[in-house]
């Protein structure tokens, strides 16, 4: 047996999440699929090496078959079938409760994205799925409100999405290495909470985020294939969504479905992300990879408009969901006009959505989840989803997927410093354990702030000039970066600006930013800079 050690320091409710035989089977998992992590994780540093040679990318030649031959993935269990509105967040308590709540069909239990791996987080995030999985969460808040699980409308499905492949948990070793992320998070999970589960008519389903090939999606179904017979679930049990948010995999859009056929739920086009992986992926590809400010990309933008229609047609051609991108505005409690030219845009953009064929959509704040179901309850009607619609016309190439050059928008200084504000906002909250961020009325993750360096990166990289005439250096960053934080310290107030915090949240910046060694998540880094605290 392999040996596990918690080099975590005490946690509330450790001692319940982290019993002796759910570390077994997490160090189980660690000891049968470790290595082969590692092994895909340099595949896809070799991966983009040739893209930096050859600046190309193109359908996989050997996988020909799986995509013209016929197959389908599982029927979707009773409580996937209808997931018109979902809603994401993190396992904070509160949060929890609320999402659960909300109204939407499922709720995108956020172990990822929206969520700081501090040691806390990550116990303290598995303790509230346990109480939310039994119905037995509450919360009392320091002005004594109290919040509870409704009894009146039907709870949100509980889909959790773990750590990407390429996060480490350092406070799980396991024969002295580090546990990967991923499988502390989907480990913890499944053997504490998927024969509760099954008994109460649902089971153990999950999000997968960041992929980058087929060969990721068959660890995972080998990971799938190995918990449910170790812990004697039926096999198939599992539920996957896969977040197509990474350039490879949206090349690889069936193959990754058929590798998980059996336990496949659907696939989630994943928009910030996606954009980040494209600069990762063609950073050093010249003009006709730089990307105009990130609020002007739209979804109608012909690279990513091919991107969803592909999605859509691979889904229902394989019987599996497709599941729209994510509408994080936060609705003003003080601005009706902020709110109404806003919701006009959610609303257009889930029409398009549901018009296109996605069979559901996401959303960040529970105010918007009868925005969102109001559309697709216009299209849907009385049915479950939109499996019927095949979408056969769609026909995507090599060349649409990649045409960024044909996006519209323009690189300007109220872009540039929109992503340096909050680029420096959300990793100093992400420092101090928040992974979920309010900046602007919108809710901020690690997806945004990713795609914010990114473009500060590519911009400095590429000697792209901006609507002032300047062009962007290192220089100007530096100046605007120091500008925003004063601008940012100046809104907050000295009691509420951490200097600390801040400064350090200057320093990654700086680094994932403008660096000639371009970090491939900036969260890791981060969390080297939190560790050190």
């Amino acid at each position: 047996m392999p040996e596990i050690e918690v080099t975590g320091g005490p946690v509330p409710r450790g001692e319940e999440i982290l019993t002796p035989e759910a570390l077994a089977f997490v160090a189980e998992l660690q000891e049968r699929f470790g290595a082969r992590r590692d092994e895909l994780l340099d595949l896809r540093r070799r991966r983009r090496a040739e893209v930096a040679r050859s600046h190309r990318f193109d359908f996989l030649p050997e996988t020909r078959e799986v995509r013209e031959v016929a197959w389908s993935v599982a029927p979707a269990p009773d409580d996937l079938r209808d997931r018109r509105v979902e809603i994401t967040g993190p396992t904070e308590r509160k949060m929890t409760i609320n999402a659960l709540n909300s109204g939407a069909r499922v709720w995108l239990a956020d172990l990822e994205d929206a969520n700081t791996p501090h040691w806390g987080n990550v116990v303290g995030g598995q303790a509230n799925l346990h109480d939310a999985v039994r119905r037995t969460i509450a919360f009392t808040a320091a002005d004594g409100r109290e919040y509870t699980l409704r009894q009146d409308v039907r709870l949100a499905t509980i889909v959790v999405r773990p750590r990407g492949w390429h996060f480490d948990e350092p406070h799980l070793l396991v024969d002295g290495r580090p546990a990967v992320g991923a499988l502390v998070d989907f480990g913890l999970y499944f053997f504490h909470n998927a024969a509760e589960l099954l008994r109460r008519g649902s089971g153990p389903y999950f999000y997968l985020p960041k992929m980058e090939s087929h060969l990721e999606a068959r660890l995972w179904n080998e990971v799938f294939t190995f918990a449910q017979q170790r812990l004697g679930i039926a096999h198939g049990t599992i539920r996957a969504t896969v977040l197509i948010e990474t350039m490879p995999a949206a090349f690889e859009m069936e193959e990754i479905l058929y590798e998980l056929r059996e336990h496949a739920s659907g696939l989630n086009a994943g928009r910030w992300d996606y954009l980040f992986s494209i600069i990762k992926y063609f950073r050093d590809s010249g003009a006709d990879f730089v990307l105009p400010d990130r609020n002007s990309v739209t979804m109608t933008a012909p690279f990513m408009r091919a991107y969803t229609e592909l999605l859509v047609r691979t889904c229902h051609k394989r019987g599996a969901f497709a599941i729209g991108g994510m509408a994080a505005f936060i609705p003003s409690r003080r601005d009706p006009q902020v709110n109404q030219v806003a919701l006009a845009k959610v609303r257009e953009d889930k029409e398009r959505e549901a018009g296109d064929g996605f069979d559901g959509s996401w959303v960040a704040h529970p105010d918007l989840v009868p925005v969102c179901q109001a559309v697709f309850d216009r299209v849907l009607g009385d049915r479950p989803n939109q499996l019927d619609r095949l979408r056969a016309e769609v026909a995507v190439t090599p060349d649409q997927l990649l045409d960024v050059r044909s996006t519209p928008g323009a690189v300007t200084e109220a872009g540039l410093r929109n992503n340096i504000s909050v680029a420096l906002q959300y990793l100093a909250s992400w420092l101090a354990g928040n992974g979920a961020v309010a900046i602007n009325n919108l809710m901020e993750d690690a997806a945004t702030a990713e795609i914010a360096r990114s473009q500060i990166w590519q911009w400095v990289h590429n000697d792209v000039t901006l609507d002032t005439g300047a062009t962007v250096t290192r220089d100007l960053v530096e100046r605007i970066l120091d500008e925003e934080l004063a601008t940012i310290r100046e809104g907050l107030g000295k009691e509420q600006f951490d200097e600390e915090r801040f400064a350090q949240a200057r320093r990654l910046v700086l680094e994932v930013a403008l660096a000639d060694d371009y970090a491939d998540f900036l969260t890791l880094p981060a969390y080297q800079v939190s560790a050190e605290k």
